[in-house]
């Protein structure tokens, strides 16, 4: 691989990383941008088959992907502690300015009246999680609320920082899902950020709970990628629909995390807020629409996104 090409493959990870770890920003969308989605699941796919040239190419896209990640990581922290309702409603707006765009593409697979169910029942999950967590209902689901990642956590605890890692893969595999956005709904997205912070007074206890996020980001991804390649093969438009409720309820169910409901309410938060919101809805809309204008020339990309 030349220079200029892993720094140019580099640059197309740090801005996938980015996107990753900002909750309601998909890092598969940011792929389709550059037009690598495609590709880049073709190259994990193949890392068994063709070992060599996948993992060259995956190297600067990886490497590119953790510097983005971390040069997001204290200002996303910062923001979470310092100012959460402004952030959170930031949020909202990217997931809002989204919806247009993945409504549009779902709709091209057709609709039926069973559709619905597809549709309305991962809404009711999703929205069902975060009302529950409001309510503070114990031993319904573990973790609600935020999430205890210190070391007195119980032992099913680690298993579970594996399922939630699992969980979070969807980001880069599910194009319009926004894996961060999913940890900050259960409740892990400031207790990891945390963990992280916590690497310089806590080494040993913090890198076993990364590590076993890690894990559960590595095993997640390739299962949910074989997964929703054989759901939007064999049905692709009932999958589309359950992607779409999934998407839609993650807006109402992002009010009801911690974050939000445990927030200063004043005039300059809201104003702030509602500002950010707007500009998260402009930018997220105006994101998705030039990704469908660069690449509606190219059917090819556009086919292996639905996949």
């Amino acid at each position: 691989m030349k220079v200029k090409e892993f720094f140019k493959n580099a640059g197309l990870g740090a801005g996938i990383g980015i996107a990753m770890i900002i909750p309601g920003v998909s890092g598969g969308t940011i792929a389709v941008l550059f037009n690598v989605y495609d590709k880049l699941i073709g190259a994990i796919s193949d890392l068994r088959k063709d070992f060599k040239n996948s993992f060259f190419y995956l190297l600067p896209i990886v490497l590119g992907a953790l510097v983005g990640i971390a040069a997001m990581f204290f200002p996303l922290s910062w923001a979470i502690t310092n100012a959460p309702l402004p952030t959170v409603l930031l949020f909202a707006g990217l997931m809002v300015g989204s919806c247009p765009k993945l409504f549009k593409d779902t709709y091209k697979k057709g609709f039926k009246l069973t559709d619905i169910i597809s549709a309305v029942l991962p809404f009711i999950v999703v929205v069902g999680i975060g009302c529950i967590s409001v309510l503070g209902v114990n031993g319904v689901i573990p973790y609600l609320g935020q999430a205890d990642l210190s070391s007195d956590m119980p032992v099913w605890g680690y298993f579970v920082l594996v399922l939630i890692g699992a969980v979070a893969s969807c980001a880069l595999v599910v194009p319009g899902v926004s894996g961060s956005l999913l940890l900050l709904i259960f409740g892990y997205y400031q207790p990891i950020l945390d963990a992280v912070s916590s690497l310089a007074t806590s080494f040993g206890h913090s890198l076993l709970v990364l590590a076993l996020f890690a894990v559960g980001l590595v095993v997640g991804f390739f299962t949910i990628a074989k997964l929703m390649k054989f759901l939007l093969k064999k049905f692709p438009r009932g999958t589309g629909w359950a992607i779409l409720g999934f998407v839609f309820g993650s807006i109402p169910a992002i009010f009801l995390t911690e974050e939000f409901t445990t927030a200063a309410v004043d005039g300059v938060q809201i104003a702030i807020g509602a500002i950010l919101c707007l500009a998260g809805v402009i930018a997220s809309f105006a994101l998705t629409a030039y990704a469908e204008a660069r690449n509606c020339s190219n059917p090819h990309v556009n086919e292996n996104t639905q996949e």
